[in-house]
């Protein structure tokens, strides 16, 4: 039995990130614990929510910038219409359906007008960035009680550790996620698109209908994850989740997801969302390094994921079979 090549990248996330847990292990006592693990899925769920979103945009070939500005966008929402006695849950709902419209517009744009995803997406951060400002420039307590009973939603890990509400959803979404991407034609369509998006359309693939779909199934996880991170602060903020779009692209990458799109696994950016917590855990451990090494570790992190994509291609085709 043979192991298929395209799973390369997802093995290499997932032996960075043991790698690195373990040397954590090894250097502070008590971080090999489900408590640690609990804490790290819980504080970066709404990074990995946006992340798998991300997935689908990135593995057609696209990319989408506006993931950080939708978030806080849809936090600014929550709060202020929660000041105006609205439910959260309702708010919530209201958010994710405006979420598939703006991605969908977006999906929209980029197929009918022949647009480069980075313009319209750069176009849709400023779009949302200063609607955020026009709603409030403040930030806004959510005060409703849904939000106490939210925040008490827990499922106990063994040893001390807890799953809480915000990774219970991260972790629904991620099954979403997989099924949409491995289990359903338009996921076929999808990695068709990102593997050669001429040879999708001559097999079938409405082009359009699939560029409009991947971008509202992004802008539903991005809405999705800006009501993760409302209810997890309490509160909503006009400059909340700047430069999380590339946090979360970071993530997609580090997942083993290709930039240039058709090979990745939705699975792989659960990984790499949490070695960029991991890493950020590492070093409040340590205690001695101040945030600024957090970006550092990240981005040599992810440079030199992004040569090892490289090389991985280098020695095989991934999009197809081994080179000669």
């Amino acid at each position: 039995m043979t192991l298929n090549k395209k799973y390369l990248p997802l093995i290499a996330t997932i032996v960075v990130f043991v790698a690195l847990f373990v040397i954590g292990g090894s250097m502070y006592r008590n971080f090999l614990s489900t408590m640690v693990l609990g804490n790290i899925l819980a504080d970066n769920s709404f990074i990995i929510i946006a992340a798998i979103g991300a997935t689908f945009v990135i593995l057609s070939g696209g990319i989408d910038l506006s993931v950080g500005s939708m978030i806080g966008f849809v936090g600014v929402c929550m709060a202020v219409l929660d000041s105006m006695g609205w439910h959260p849950l309702a708010t919530a709902i209201f958010m994710l359906f405006f979420g598939v419209a703006f991605g969908a517009a977006q999906g929209f744009i980029i197929d009918f007008c022949k647009i480069q995803p980075f313009i319209v997406t750069l176009a849709g951060l400023f779009l949302l960035r200063g609607l955020c400002f026009m709603v409030t420039l403040d930030s806004v307590p959510i005060q409703h009680e849904f939000v106490q009973f939210y925040s008490s939603i827990k499922v106990d890990l063994p040893g001390r550790g807890v799953l809480r509400s915000s990774a219970l959803v991260m972790l629904v979404a991620l099954a979403l996620g997989i099924f949409i991407a491995h289990f359903t034609r338009f996921g076929n369509h999808v990695y068709a698109m990102g593997g050669d998006a001429e040879s999708a359309r001559l097999m079938g693939v409405n082009i359009r209908t699939t560029t409009v779909k991947i971008y509202a199934l992004a802008g539903f996880f991005s809405a999705l994850a800006g009501v993760v991170y409302a209810l997890y602060t309490s509160s909503g903020y006009p400059l909340a989740g700047s430069t999380l779009e590339l946090t979360a692209i970071a993530a997609v990458v580090l997942g083993g997801t290709l930039l240039s799109g058709g090979v990745g696994m939705v699975a792989g950016t659960l990984f790499g969302g949490m070695i960029l917590g991991l890493i950020s855990t590492l070093i409040i451990f340590n205690g001695s390094l101040n945030s600024a090494w957090i970006m550092i570790s990240n981005g040599a992190l992810l440079f030199l994921f992004i040569v090892m994509h490289r090389v991985l291609v280098g020695s095989f085709d991934l999009k197809g079979g081994t080179k000669e």
